[in-house]
């Protein structure tokens, strides 16, 4: 295509062409003005929308047109006619397979910025919020082997027979194809070892792989957990049947190989499912856990807890939120979807009481180890349903908060849980994110409902990936955001 035709396309600002002005095979020059929330680079054709996976903003790409939907389109860098200044070689050879990391290409800075400008758009374009100041992304000094937990699916070697060949890796981005990675650069070069290790003796052993496509097969991912400042890890074997053969002997074999492994789990999974975990857990060899510490608390990991994977930017995330919440020692505090208790404990030795809810059994039964652990004596734990134990806590015991702290899943807090926290007009919410989607969406929320958003920290808890962090402080009273 001519470049002139080209641009004069891209400067175009149609949003909803009535036909797509591409269709799949077109090759085209296109210039990359934006990155959308996954990382990709975005070129215009007219109003219509091109994603380019490893385009990055300023640059000028050959692309072929793969796939067109009714409002965007994708495409497949060709060449890179030129480059951005913030273009880096990426460090890790299963880059452009693997789809665990994203940015890889992009400098570290620039990451950093984009982080940020995700949380801005978030709020602006879904939360309605205007006015609201975004601080700079607080990033890592070495953005590097950062994550204590890995997740390996098991699959066969392409030809390899049928208990032979096993491999672990990562799966290619919208495929389950494995990506074999043995020395993936985000997490603690100890995981890779343990996964070598683990395959080698699932081999010795005669276990086969997992085969989705069938739901026969045994074993269907390698999950491992390690304590960085402990150095205790954990090795979580997912497999489709409830007996394991041979399994404590298998257990301590993993224990000989790499003597750092405390605890060896067989996690029981035998759904048609995405789901990694199943609901089922049980000791092969070792104990039930594994501890961690941040700052100076120790904490105990269990197969099916949630524990953030990166301990460094955990530590800033988490003082982040306890900075915000203001404690004098005089307060009642909540702290909704607890995990383990890392931020209630926190929590704990700034104020009076602190109330943990969690709907994990499992988790609940380590925060409340945790507690006794570390001797905190202020910090109740409370399993069930977020709400629910809420309104019980609030409306049937008479218990008024006067700081709510809450790290919800990726979707966000129930509507449930912001209207009590609304109707009780709780004077300080903390909200911790790893979603500006769903962040925005419930912050605007609880503007409608009173409360005025005051601070906004993302965090850079993922580098090399689109995934950000993010903390707000909100204030109950009568200047709410504008919306």
């Amino acid at each position: 295509m001519d470049s002139n035709i080209t641009n004069s396309m891209i400067s175009s600002t149609r949003r909803e062409p009535v036909n797509p002005p591409v269709k799949p095979g077109d090759i085209v020059e296109l210039a990359i003005t934006d990155l959308n929330h996954e990382g990709e680079g975005v070129a215009r054709v007219g109003g219509f929308a091109i994603f380019i996976p490893g385009a990055l903003p300023g640059e000028l790409a050959r692309v072929k047109v793969e796939t067109v939907k009714k409002n965007y389109g994708r495409g497949l860098a060709l060449d890179i006619l030129s480059p951005s200044p913030d273009r880096l070689s990426p460090a890790c050879g299963v880059f452009q397979r693997c789809g665990g990391c994203q940015l890889q290409h992009l400098s570290y800075t620039r990451q950093l910025e984009f982080k940020r400008e995700r949380v801005v758009e978030a709020l602006e374009r879904i939360g309605r919020l205007a006015g609201i100041k975004v601080e700079p992304t607080i990033g890592m000094e070495e953005p590097w082997r950062y994550r204590n937990k890995a997740q390996y699916p098991v699959g066969l070697r392409q030809g390899g027979p049928g208990k032979a060949g096993l491999i672990g890796g990562f799966f290619e981005k919208g495929t389950h194809v494995i990506v074999p990675c043995e020395n993936c650069l985000i997490h603690h070069p100890l995981a890779g070892r343990v996964l070598n290790e683990t395959l080698r003796l699932a081999e010795t052993f005669g276990l086969d792989a997992y085969d989705e496509k069938t739901g026969s097969g045994f074993l269907r991912h390698v999950l491992v957990k390690i304590g960085f400042a402990t150095g205790e890890t954990m090795v979580v074997l997912v497999v489709n049947g409830r007996s394991f053969p041979r399994g404590r002997e298998f257990g301590e074999a993993l224990h000989q190989a790499v003597p750092q492994i405390q605890s060896v789990i067989q996690n029981i999974n035998q759904e048609r499912t995405n789901v990694i975990l199943g609901s089922h857990s049980r000791v092969l060899w070792g104990k039930d856990h594994i501890i961690d510490m941040l700052g100076h608390f120790r904490f105990r990991i269990s197969a099916e807890s949630f524990y953030q994977v990166n301990p460094a930017q955990t530590e800033t995330l988490y003082r982040k939120a306890v900075e915000f919440a203001g404690l004098s020692g005089r307060e009642v505090v909540a702290d909704l979807y607890c995990g383990i208790g890392t931020i209630t404990l926190l929590l704990a030795e700034e104020a009076r009481e602190v109330y943990g809810i969690e709907v994990v059994p499992a988790a609940i039964s380590d925060a409340r180890a945790n507690a006794r652990m570390n001797q905190i004596t202020n910090a109740r734990f409370m399993e069930g349903d977020t709400a629910a134990v809420l309104s019980r806590l609030m409306r049937d015991q008479g218990i008024r908060f006067d700081v709510v702290v809450m790290d919800p899943p990726k979707s966000g807090c129930e509507g449930r849980v912001l209207d009590l926290l609304i109707a009780a007009r709780v004077e300080r919410i903390v909200y911790v994110s790893c979603n500006p989607a769903s962040l925005a969406r419930d912050l605007a929320r609880l503007a409608g409902g009173g409360y005025s958003v005051e601070h906004v920290q993302p965090v850079d808890m993922f580098p090399q990936t689109y995934h950000v962090e993010t903390v707000a402080l909100l204030r109950v009273g009568d200047n709410a955001a504008r919306r």
